[in-house]
């Protein structure tokens, strides 16, 4: 009832002849998103005005570090392209994924300033898509979330979000995403697109235009298939858009949404240093082999049993039976069980739908509220020779299976259901402007690990792509309950020269699981703090020259799911730390100089981060003793750095965009586990982050021929706490051309584009499957070589 009036109270004031934007809720792409701080003026297409749409904006004018790509930038992507690889150019930005688009979820992972993704804050037209991680626990993907061609600008605020952000995960930075505005004339556009690996997307949008009245909007649906670049498999996914806009005379506005997609793809094998050594970077799962696939499994269960019998006999085999008669014992010379599994995938159908109110209450007097449903249905599965099928198990369509695999199929389930309200009021009084804002959000997750029966058969009675019934046994089982709370207070005091913003925000977030089945912790947690204060000063000097400073303390909520702490634990290691376990805040201080003239922008920014409360799970116990692994705080993070970024427009046609960062993120404290054994020391490099990156850009468009160049260097990242194994520095280069056809020739353009140009062999991402203290891990992915792809586009 409470969201039901938040939500409905704007109607009501826009119907008796308040004046109101047509925006939705923090859609802006100069940063400004819920920042109390003047921003430079927007269009509705979310595109800063007086200024080309292809410039990228260093967000003057902001307290903060923030920086802006508009959908210009994302159009000179191939279609389908995430955002995210999109603001890759932008300093201090790190972003990895296995696939040519960066859609590949479970490769897909973004850091800034030495936070990773779940540490980051991620929001749509304001709604929050949570931390975005692969197991849908608290959001969404915004590669599933919303059609790229459909999204208008992204903003990226490097070192700390705006104070109203919908998030409570932001340790870091944010990014924002803000969806385009229906046209005001009618039409259609469309693209159709074909590459490498038999790729085939194809999109269209439909504007309606202004009906009357102030009625617009838009219908529009994507389709993308391809092949995994190596290895077996596809990975496809449906898509679509609508959105509905109503003004009322200039008084206000009404926007309606909802985004479908049904996403479904075929995993590519984890890599370890020593798999790439062996085998290189091509292997993968033997998905195109099932008889191969079952074959290994029973030579590793005969091998498993004989090592066993041995132990049990002083090494001797004499009279030893093995489980699988006439099949070798233990697997060839050469290959281990984990080189390469039969079949893996993720599975995400998600429905995301919402309405979004904006009124003038008064000419000084605003308030804007957005109210969203979010539902998902999602499966990641592995099928895997460590647990083999029972006789007996049900089948696919629940008959008993009488010939049992040594194979099962795993999967990880998930059913959520979120919704909430976010609502802001800002009252302007001459030189001083105060925002209050509100988000409530009720989340529920289910969450299941099962295992289903498969067959020994020549073909696989399962299929990787398919949601699973009929399961053979449940592992664990649970539901898990999230209340959030969270309000914001930010005043604005523009007094010309300088510009001082100040403001605090609260936050509350209550975690609850039951356990149905399995022995994974059930109970209740918090994670609560009142006072998370932000401060910022612009000095805005002669020439277009400004200096800004801001200082902001964050804190990240503690999640409710199986699959992460502090619900992954035990029963018993949840009660020990429950009253005591602190979740991870920080504390940001960054400052910088911004400058323009003409068709330059420069910006330089340095920062110094505290990382406190850092979690991990060890087990606090002697071996004898028996304690279970417990989630525990091993102190902080101490991270400093700088960015610089130049955009020039060398001509109305030639532009050109650079970036230098330097990140130095170590660890604070030295950890040990109750055995002794060393799993982080202080001084080491933070995880997965390189301290260097270089970036730059060359885009040239005279409205016919268009093309851009781009470039990324990256240096060695750590993959392990004490840093003794590593992923070398590498640089990609990016490139394509296209011509627009003039409009009497139908108003079409094509367009070649080529990812890796150079064909370089790299590991783009690492952490796949977490860190370790040291040692080789089987936790990263290969980047795909070089791809290339043709589009033809109309009505862009």
């Amino acid at each position: 009832m409470v969201k039901f009036l938040i939500g409905a109270a704007p109607l009501a004031l826009i119907a008796s002849g308040a004046s109101a934007q047509t925006l939705p809720v923090q859609a802006v792409v100069t940063g400004a998103a819920a920042d109390p701080v003047a921003a430079d003026p927007v269009s509705p297409e979310g595109e800063q005005a007086n200024v080309p749409a292809d410039v990228v904006v260093l967000g003057f004018g902001q307290s903060r570090q923030v920086q802006t790509v508009t959908a210009a930038d994302l159009d000179r992507l191939t279609p389908g392209t995430s955002p995210l690889k999109a603001i890759s150019k932008l300093p201090g930005v790190n972003f990895q994924s296995a696939d040519p688009f960066g859609a590949y979820e479970w490769s897909t992972s973004i850091t800034l300033r030495g936070f990773s993704q779940n540490q980051l804050g991620f929001t749509l037209d304001g709604v929050p898509l949570g931390d975005m991680s692969y197991g849908p626990t608290n959001g969404l993907h915004i590669s599933r979330a919303i059609i790229s061609e459909n999204i208008a600008s992204t903003s990226v605020a490097q070192g700390a979000g705006a104070l109203g952000t919908a998030s409570t995960s932001n340790l870091g930075g944010t990014i924002q995403f803000t969806s385009r505005a229906p046209s005001d004339q009618a039409g259609i556009a469309a693209s159709g697109t074909y590459g490498s690996n038999d790729t085939a997307r194809a999109f269209v949008r439909a504007d309606s235009g202004d009906l009357g009245g102030g009625l617009k909007g838009y219908l529009s649906y994507a389709y993308l298939t391809t092949d995994k670049w190596k290895g077996y498999g596809s990975q496809r996914q449906h898509q679509a858009n609508a959105k509905i806009v109503k003004d009322f005379d200039g008084r206000g506005s009404i926007t309606g949404f909802f985004n479908f997609s049904d996403r479904r793809e075929n995993d590519y094998q984890d890599l370890s240093l020593d798999i790439l050594k062996r085998r290189g970077y091509y292997n993968d799962n033997i998905t195109n082999n099932y008889p191969l696939a079952i074959l290994y499994a029973k030579q590793a269960t005969n091998g498993a049993a004989a090592a066993a019998y041995a132990k049990a006999n002083n090494g001797s085999l004499t009279g030893f039976t093995a489980p699988y008669a006439g099949v070798q014992i233990g697997l060839p010379t050469g290959i281990t069980l984990d080189d390469g599994y039969y079949d893996a995938a993720g599975l995400r159908r998600d429905y995301l739908g919402g309405i979004t109110f904006d009124a003038k209450l008064t000419e000084n007097l605003s308030l804007t509220s957005t109210s969203y449903y979010h539902h998902n249905k999602g499966q990641g599965s592995w099928i895997t020779p460590y647990n083999p099928t029972m006789a007996g198990a049900p089948n696919a369509d629940g008959t008993p299976i009488t010939n049992p695999a040594p194979l099962s199929f795993r999967t990880t389930e998930y059913s959520l259901d979120r919704a909430g309200t976010i609502a802001k009021l800002a009252l302007t009084t001459g030189a001083n402007k105060l925002e209050l804002t509100g988000w409530y959000e009720s989340n529920t997750l289910h969450q299941a690990r099962r295992l289903y029966g498969m067959t020994d058969t020549a073909t696989p009675n399962r299929n990787a792509l398919d949601f699973q019934q009929n399961p053979m046994s449940t592992t664990w089982n649970g539901k898990y309950d999230t209340e959030t709370l969270q309000y914001s207070v930010g005043d604005t005091l523009d007094i010309g020269q300088v510009t001082l913003n100040g403001g605090w925000k609260g936050v509350r977030v209550r975690n609850q699981a039951n356990v149905l089945a399995g022995s994974l912790a059930r109970g209740k947690i918090q994670s609560e703090d009142w006072f998370l204060p932000q401060v910022g000063a612009v000095l805005h000097l002669g020439n277009q020259a400004e200096v800004f400073a801001s200082y902001t303390e964050n804190m990240r909520a503690f999640i409710a799911a199986a699959t992460a702490a502090p619900f992954s634990i035990t029963q018993a290691a949840f009660d020990a730390v429950r009253n005591t376990v602190r979740p991870e805040k920080s504390k940001t201080a960054e400052g910088g100089v911004r400058y323009r003239t003409g068709g330059l922008q420069l910006s330089a920014t340095g920062y110094y981060i505290d990382f406190s409360d850092r979690l991990l799970t060890y087990s606090i116990g002697t071996a004898i003793q028996g304690i279970p692994p417990t989630l525990n705080n091993v102190g902080g993070v101490e991270s400093y750095g700088a960015e610089v970024s130049a955009f020039y427009r060398l001509t109305p046609a030639l532009s050109a965009l650079a970036s230098y960062s330097y990140n130095h993120a170590t660890y604070q404290q030295t950890v040990r586990d109750g055995q002794g054994n060393l799993l982080a020391e202080k001084g080491r490099y933070v995880v997965g982050q390189p301290q260097d990156m270089v970036k730059g850009e060359l885009v040239y468009d005279d409205s016919h021929i268009f093309g851009r160049v781009g470039a990324d260097y990256m240096s060695k990242r750590y993959f392990t706490y004490l840093n003794d194994q590593s992923v070398d520095g590498r640089v990609l280069v990016d490139a394509s051309i296209g011509y627009r056809f003039p409009s009497e020739w139908g108003g079409f353009s094509i367009e070649g584009s080529v990812t890796n140009l150079t064909d370089k062999k790299y590991i783009a991402t690492v952490g796949t499957n977490g860190f370790t203290a040291s040692g080789d891990n089987q936790t990263l992915l290969a980047g795909a070589p070089r791809q290339w792809f043709v589009t033809l586009k109309k009505g862009f």
